[in-house]
């Protein structure tokens, strides 16, 4: 496996890749950066800012080479309502805040839980953002009137901006089967801005959406009351603005391992998310997490190290400095036609042609978590859904599983091999499947082939041991592995079951 360090001297870096592939970057993180600051009511270089900070302090102490962060619209869009409601000063204490809980969560290796995440969830997480993703660059097809209304663009000036688009994805298409050398995207951007500029084109650029010059970042505490009130203001945003962004990050860093071949940690990944978060808490950014369309652009572009990251973070901080005059100039149909190609790619169609092969419950699965993620554009409630539905549909079909083979000895003993786990789903059939009433003086349940797995197995236990003494009957459990022994050894106060001694019986160590 490849180092994770920031110069990876295990596998040769390829720097003109990177530097490429971190201009470009660059230039699709602006727009959506401006894009979310404005929709959240805040100033545009607030949304520049988180995209410099963010990027620069994951790239440098993330768990992921090759991930982008910046100032992503799935954290902001759960703080909109505490930013109308309080303000932006408020606003920089929940993102400081949900830093905090963030650095938790690494240090403490929850990070981990990600595995615990169904693919078919994976799938309904990446398809409904590939649906965001496109149908945020429709929305650019709209001008603001007069009045301040967004409304769509009529006539010549829709056609100039679809044209634009079609040959801007065109280039992106086509341009890889020319040569790779230099990332298709870059290519596109240029070859747009080159015919605009040459032509004389009169199209939306990234002007018409706001202003991109500024200053450097300055440090800044929340002018807000340090108060156990301020606290339950705050505590419940940051709490979903920290999930939030931390299951984006981590689904976007598992999606990561698997194009890669490479293994990220997802511990690191958590603790240098809540200290991004908390630098732009502090010096004015919006915050945000790993960007899902940004890192796919950014490994197309071919990087695999940290160093495209950190060129794209300086890169918006030289911008807003000094470059805001080119890039302003930049035609917005050139980045709509680069994200949207993003989105086809993050597309998982191989989702589709296997569909009327995935058990239905998986699909259901799919559909609902893309479906939330969607209309609701709520990614940690999505995801939650999905895994709540899975995990009951795994403990349904597990329920039905248990059986018990039975039979009868030279000694007049009832033998019942369990087969399947014992568990909250399982326990009603498991209990069916006795006959205390006609069974013989001695009978014995053998788990050589199952596994007591929760409180509700073993109070089913408890209750069957007591209806066979109740009609003097002597129940017996045999084969219980070590684990299964310490979990009935510690409840031992509330049941009473009999196991049978069997020093014949090893348990396979558990690695």
């Amino acid at each position: 496996m490849a180092s994770l360090s920031i110069f990876n001297i295990s596998q040769k870096i390829n720097l003109k890749n990177e530097l490429l592939a971190g201009l470009t970057v660059a230039m699709t993180m602006i727009p959506e950066s401006l894009s979310f600051a404005i929709l959240a009511g805040l100033s545009p270089l607030t949304g520049l800012y988180a995209a410099f900070m963010m990027g620069l302090v994951t790239a440098v102490l993330g768990g992921r080479p090759g991930m982008v962060s910046g100032g992503a619209g799935a954290t902001i869009v759960v703080l909109i309502a505490l930013i109308k409601s309080h303000g932006v000063e408020y606003l920089f204490s929940a993102i400081i805040l949900g830093g905090l809980l963030q650095i938790c969560v690494g240090v403490f290796k929850f990070g981990k839980f990600v595995r615990l995440i169904p693919q078919p969830v994976m799938y309904g997480f990446l398809n409904g953002l590939a649906v965001i993703i496109f149908m945020a660059q429709v929305e650019q097809f709209k001008i603001i009137d007069a009045n301040g209304n967004a409304e769509w663009m009529q006539g010549l000036q829709f056609y100039i901006m679809a044209g634009l688009t079609i040959l801007t994805v065109a280039v992106v298409y086509f341009f890889p089967k020319i040569t790779k050398i230099v990332p298709a995207s870059l290519v596109a951007i240029l070859v747009i801005f080159g015919l605009v500029s040459g032509l004389g084109i009169k199209t939306k650029t990234v002007a018409d959406i706001a202003s991109v010059s500024g200053s450097l970042p300055s440090f800044h505490i929340p002018s807000v009351p340090f108060s156990l009130e301020t606290l339950q203001i705050v505590f419940p945003y940051a709490l979903v603005m920290a999930g939030v962004g931390l299951i984006e990050s981590l689904l976007t860093l598992s999606m990561v391992d698997e194009i890669t071949n490479t293994k990220g940690n997802a511990n690191k990944e958590s603790v240098a998310q809540g200290l991004a978060n908390i630098t732009n808490g502090f010096f004015g950014g919006m915050g945000g997490c790993a960007m899902v369309a940004q890192t796919l652009v950014n490994l197309n572009a071919g990087s695999r190290a940290r160093i495209s990251g950190i060129i794209a973070s300086v890169t918006i901080l030289i911008i807003i400095l000094v470059g805001a005059p080119f890039i302003e100039k930049i035609p917005m149909a050139a980045l709509v036609g680069v994200m949207m190609m993003v989105a086809i790619s993050t597309f998982q169609w191989v989702s589709v042609r296997i569909a009327n092969k995935m058990p239905k419950s998986d699909v259901f699965v799919g559909i609902t978590v893309a479906l939330i993620t969607i209309v609701l554009h709520n990614l940690a409630l999505a995801v939650l859904v999905g895994v709540i539905i899975s995990a009951l549909v795994f403990a349904w079909d597990n329920a039905k599983r248990i059986r018990a083979k039975k039979s009868v000895d030279e000694n007049g003993v009832k033998h019942y091999e369990i087969y399947g786990p014992l568990f909250f789903g399982s326990v009603t059939a498991f209990v069916e499947k006795f006959e205390p009433e006609n069974d013989p003086e001695n009978v014995v349940v053998d788990f050589k082939e199952s596994r007591i797995v929760d409180m509700s197995a073993i109070d089913a236990l408890n209750k069957l041991s007591k209806k066979y003494a109740q009609q003097n009957k002597k129940l017996q459990l045999k084969h219980l592995s070590e684990d299964c022994r310490r979990m009935l050894k510690n409840a031992e106060a509330v049941i009473e079951v009999n196991i049978q001694d069997d020093p014949t019986y090893k348990v396979m160590p558990e690695k």
